[in-house]
């Protein structure tokens, strides 16, 4: 049995992904989640198999959620489930260390295969996507960061989401239980270290960058 997690802020998304994978008799979904966070911490007590995730998830974004889970549960492969077809998100996906990448507007057959493949240990992109988003992935180097954003650490990536969704110290400190201090101490290290003036570069930096969609 194939043990699933269905992470995405949409309920509706969930019970209709839950009603089309729960005809498989080698599926069984074990939990439901809306944000980035609450994924973690999820996947952290169920250890799923899998992970069907949205790329935009609040406080937290698909490729970063990917990024934790598959550096901390290796049991556990990442299957994006996303309404973008960009190769630059694809590719983000892939680099950090998602199992597969389906869109949103595929067949229940097709999210199955994925799942499955996952399962195995494989790779899976739906048709949609070019072979040649592979072929640059696997050909592009793994030494030195890619961009600025990979010199964050992983607490600094969730304060800059929730930063650039609005949140304020106070709320962000409650979230991810640690001191408002804490917070404006990680705001500190993301703007110096991406090279941001102030909180509207930061939000536009976040939406460049995929973080949040460009209508937050």
């Amino acid at each position: 049995m194939i043990t699933i997690v269905l992470a995405d802020d949409h309920q509706v998304v969930r019970q209709g992904l839950r009603a089309l994978l729960e005809t498989q008799p080698d599926f069984e979904i074990v939990g439901e989640t809306a944000t980035g966070l609450q994924t973690l911490s999820v996947v952290r007590r169920l250890k799923p198999r899998v992970l069907v995730l949205d790329l935009m998830m609040p406080e937290l974004s698909g490729v970063e959620v990917t990024r934790q889970v598959t550096k901390r549960y290796k049991s556990t492969a990442v299957i994006i489930l996303s309404m973008y077809d960009s190769e630059a998100y694809v590719q983000e996906a892939l680099r950090n260390g998602a199992s597969g990448y389906v869109l949103k507007g595929s067949g229940t057959a097709e999210l199955s295969a994925a799942i499955r493949a996952a399962a195995d240990g494989k790779k899976y992109l739906c048709p949609q996507i070019s072979e040649q988003t592979v072929e640059e992935y696997t050909q592009k180097s793994d030494g030195t960061p890619s961009d600025l954003y990979d010199t964050l650490s992983s607490r600094e990536r969730e304060v800059l989401q929730l930063s650039a969704e609005g949140c304020i110290s106070s709320v962000i400190a409650e979230r991810l239980e640690i001191s408002a201090r804490t917070v404006e101490v990680h705001r500190m290290n993301v703007t110096k270290k991406l090279k941001l003036k102030n909180h509207s570069d930061l939000v536009r930096y976040a939406v460049k960058r995929g973080i949040i969609p460009l209508e937050e």
